[in-house]
């Protein structure tokens, strides 16, 4: 049974076929997939590039299963319309679509056998998902603060802007984000940043660079960058044990999956309280930073949907660890 693997994120996609022996015959990388920016059958040409050249490297038309972890399938409504679109494109008839945390999750199990755990994906956003054999699974909406998000690179810099801004004009505490903000940008004042970003002088795209900036505050000792760093965990810890609980998990030795570029830096701060946390409210966890490439992931669910032998997902893990 040969599998099409799709791992799409807002920058960039990453397509893997995979032969009945787990063999990856065929891959190629594209550009980001944002239907909520450019409308469904748009954001899907850009995976079918993608999917067009690994499917000409492996000699292949189609596939038996297409399993596919997309940014922006938040909703199951919106999985269902996105995995509409996918089947329309005749690469195959059985098609899964599934939201990226969800390759990421899938990744990082090493228990191919029967694959349990959470995942908590902490990059320009953050979300959560969790698993059990049996194919039930815990999530959440994840689509920003409407749904009770907070966090993330993204987050944490809008967080890091906001305290500085107002410290500088007296409506806040003092915090050395003040300063070190506007100097990363080359800047000599929070005025300066702000009206820089405001004006375009400072591209948008280029706010996520104030999360590392906001992680070296608080390493130096900065009390306002520590409480954000803090709170990142905090959030962590409360979408993962609430994912748990929802599994029946929470008593279990299980993994808890961390992902994502906030997560994956281990910051020293934010790993060593997300790791004391877990250790009071899900004691039996085990937290495990994800170094797997999330396509790997989705294939693998996809070798899950069609029964594949434990031996068929050692071949694809051992394509990706070389």
């Amino acid at each position: 049974m040969t599998v099409l693997a799709v791992d799409a994120g807002n920058s960039k996609t990453d397509v893997a076929v995979v032969a009945a022996d787990g063999t990856v015959v065929g891959a190629a990388r594209g550009g980001g997939f944002q239907p909520p920016r450019v409308g469904v059958e748009a954001a899907v040409d850009v995976l079918a590039d993608a999917v067009g050249r690994a499917l000409a490297e492996a000699g292949l038309d189609s596939v038996d299963h297409v399993s596919a972890c997309l940014a922006n399938a938040d909703l199951p409504v919106e999985e269902r319309e996105l995995a509409a679109a996918l089947r329309a494109r005749a690469w195959s008839s059985s098609v899964d679509v599934r939201n990226d945390t969800f390759a990421v999750l899938r990744a990082g199990l090493l228990e191919d056998a029967e694959p349990r755990g959470v995942a908590v994906v902490c990059g320009a956003g953050v979300n959560c998902a969790g698993m059990l054999p049996d194919g039930r699974t815990a999530r959440f909406p994840a689509i920003g603060k409407i749904s009770g998000d907070w966090g993330g690179g993204g987050g944490l810099a809008e967080e890091a802007l906001w305290f500085a801004a107002r410290a500088e004009d007296g409506r806040g505490e003092p915090t050395a984000l003040m300063h070190d903000l506007p100097e990363h940008f080359g800047l000599a004042s929070m005025y300066a940043l702000i009206e820089a970003l405001h004006l375009g002088t400072i591209p948008l795209e280029r706010r996520h660079e104030c999360a590392p900036v906001l992680f070296a505050t608080a390493a130096a000792g900065d009390p306002v960058a520590r409480g954000l760093v803090d709170r990142m965990a905090d959030e962590v810890v409360a979408m993962s044990t609430v994912a748990l609980r929802r599994l029946d998990l929470l008593e279990s030795q299980v993994p808890v999956l961390l992902g994502g570029s906030v997560l994956a830096a281990r910051h020293p701060q934010l790993d060593t309280r997300i790791r004391d946390l877990l250790s009071t409210r899900a004691p039996k966890a085990e937290p495990r930073v994800v170094t797997e490439r999330p396509v790997l992931g989705a294939a693998l669910l996809g070798l899950d949907a069609v029964g594949a032998p434990p031996l068929v997902h050692a071949t694809v893990r051992a394509h990706y660890a070389g």
